[in-house]
């Protein structure tokens, strides 16, 4: 049986997806342990709230790091909603700018949009190639948030001693407000979704399901 922790920082919606993970024949332990996050076959980092709060409560445990490592290691890591946001470089909140994880080129920015937050169910645009939209192109997922990340370009994981090799960043976007968000990432071993799989119905208990056939 394959493991999956789900890192308990104090910033996520972690039972539902503790549920939807365990409705996948998983072993499924929720925990901010270092050690037990590191050595999983998956982990996933969930996030609701601010982008900043959120970072400062993943770095106190250590969620930082276990990241790191586990990249470092080539083994697969799933970031969700904020925990999404935090790989990108930045995140700017209320005039205040906050460094994330810096695994994707990009900054984290409030909505373009009449209508804020984005809440409800939406379709995505996926790439040729995604494993985690596999099968599940055409459907709708589950978003709640004020905030996305508009673009993203290359960035340099070279001082965390992460190697992604010749592997392409796959970026999944979806339409609202003035223009695309990223809705998607995935580059290597790291994937992560702006919406909620563990909310998104079949649809997205078959993308959770993908992403646990890498494992």
């Amino acid at each position: 049986m394959k493991s999956v922790v789900v890192f308990d920082y104090g910033f996520g919606n972690v039972r539902s997806m503790v549920r939807a993970l365990a409705d996948l024949d998983l072993d499924v332990t929720l925990t901010s342990n270092y050690r037990q996050a590191l050595e999983a076959d998956g982990l996933v980092v969930p996030g609701v709230g601010a982008y900043g709060t959120c970072m400062k409560g993943l770095r106190a445990c250590s969620g930082d790091r276990v990241v790191y490592d586990r990249l470092r290691a080539q083994r697969p890591v799933l970031g969700v909603c904020v925990g999404e946001q935090v790989m990108f470089e930045e995140g700017s909140e209320h005039g205040v700018t906050t460094e994330g994880l810096g695994l994707v080129g990009g900054t984290v920015s409030p909505l373009e949009a009449d209508v804020v937050p984005h809440m409800g169910w939406d379709t995505v645009r996926a790439p040729e190639g995604s494993v985690l939209f596999a099968g599940v192109e055409g459907e709708r997922f589950y978003f709640v948030h004020s905030y996305a990340a508009y673009g993203t370009h290359p960035v340099d994981t070279g001082e965390y001693q992460i190697d992604f090799g010749d592997v392409p960043q796959l970026d999944t976007w979806c339409d609202y407000g003035a223009r695309p968000f990223l809705a998607a990432v995935e580059h290597g071993p790291l994937f992560a979704t702006q919406f909620h799989p563990e909310k998104s119905a079949q649809a997205g208990a078959k993308l959770l399901r993908n992403w646990v056939d890498v494992l």
